[in-house]
């Protein structure tokens, strides 16, 4: 079983579509799977992937958002991805550089913007949790996805179209599964703006001390890295102890070719986060090239967090000028322009301000 909450916030080139992409819900109960169908975009060919660090990353390389109202009480509890082209064709999955799931009507524990309820990258698997575990959806949320396409296949794609199958645990499952929430904790997160960073020559580190404000435990987790990341930690920022960490696996060139994931708490206790104590999430990179790489790091933890009280989890505050903030760089989401760069570069700077 994998962990399915990775966050892919990764870049891409921008895609041509042939006529304004269409979305369709269904759902099949038989299988307990909410159906989401999307499309066409057209895909023209494109060349390699670059070095992130060669990569300006932006809202205008995402497909805006496409929203959708989740039709079932329940659990959701994992996906399955599939793309075709007009023909009917089974396509490669790489191609879809990144899709990020959001939950517009909750909003995540750390940070006052929207739920991210999942996300997939070109390294990620298919992936479910046991029907024991569960993020508790009612029906009528307001859903939304986004994806960055990266063609690079040798031709042209016309038509594509792309089905999610979200798997769910219906609400009168017995016994009833245990509540599980998406915990995101980033090294460099500005809410609405960029969690990219620079990375000097040689060893690095980049850390974020935060407090929650619900106690619960980590059941499982995962993170994300960039090339020449060794790893992303949790630590206990009073003691110092080390509570969580993901660790890359690098080919013989050193680029990161995947990253490690643990599951804590499917066959032992988990991980235990007490409210309102201080700790801190702690991003590695090892730059052999003797040059600084300008954006050219991510680091971040993606966990299973089960709390001891849901019912404290934090609701949201539509007058919180962060989470429209949020807001707002989901809408522009597909969006071209030369002051989203500029919005990027203020809230980095901010975010600098506040976080040494």
């Amino acid at each position: 079983m994998a962990l399915f909450l990775l966050f892919a916030a990764l870049t891409a080139a921008p895609q041509a579509q042939s006529e304004d992409p269409a979305i369709a819900v269904t759902v099949d109960s038989a299988h307990r799977q909410v159906v989401v169908t999307a499309g066409p975009w057209d895909l023209p060919n494109m060349g390699p992937m670059m070095d992130h660090a060669m990569h300006d990353f932006g809202a205008s390389h995402d497909t805006p958002v496409q929203q959708f109202v989740w039709p079932v009480d329940g659990w959701f509890r994992g996906f399955s991805l599939e793309v075709r082209d007009s023909q009917g064709r089974l396509l490669p999955r790489r191609i879809m550089h990144h899709l990020v799931a959001v939950n517009y009507s909750r909003r995540q524990l750390l940070y006052p913007a929207a739920e991210r309820l999942f996300g997939a990258g070109t390294e990620t698997e298919d992936a479910a949790v046991p029907v024991t575990v569960g993020v508790p959806l009612t029906h009528g949320m307001k859903l939304g996805f986004y994806v960055a396409w990266h063609n690079d296949t040798g031709e042209d794609l016309s038509g594509v179209r792309l089905t999610m199958r979200l798997d769910y645990s219906p609400a009168n499952l017995k016994p009833r599964p245990v509540d599980v929430m998406p915990l995101y904790m980033d090294v460099n997160l500005t809410v609405g703006g960029t969690n990219t960073f620079d990375v000097p020559p040689g060893r690095s580190e980049k850390g974020y001390e935060f407090s929650l404000p619900v106690g619960g435990r980590i059941i499982g987790y995962s993170g994300h890295l960039h090339d020449y990341g060794i790893e992303v930690r949790l630590e206990d920022a009073a003691t110092g102890k080390r509570l969580a960490r993901v660790e890359a696996r690098h080919g013989k060139d050193g680029k990161v070719l995947g990253v490690s994931r643990s599951l804590p708490g499917i066959r032992g206790r988990g991980i235990r986060l007490k409210p309102d104590h201080r700790y801190r999430v702690v991003g590695v990179y090892l730059n052999p090239t003797g040059q600084t790489l300008p954006n050219g790091a991510m680091a971040h933890i993606a966990a299973l967090f089960t709390p001891d009280d849901l019912r404290q989890w934090p609701a949201i505050d539509f007058s919180d000028p962060m989470f429209q903030r949020d807001l707002a760089s989901l809408e522009m989401r597909g969006q071209a322009g030369d002051d989203e760069a500029e919005n990027s570069h203020e809230h980095q700077h901010q975010h600098q301000e506040h976080n040494p």
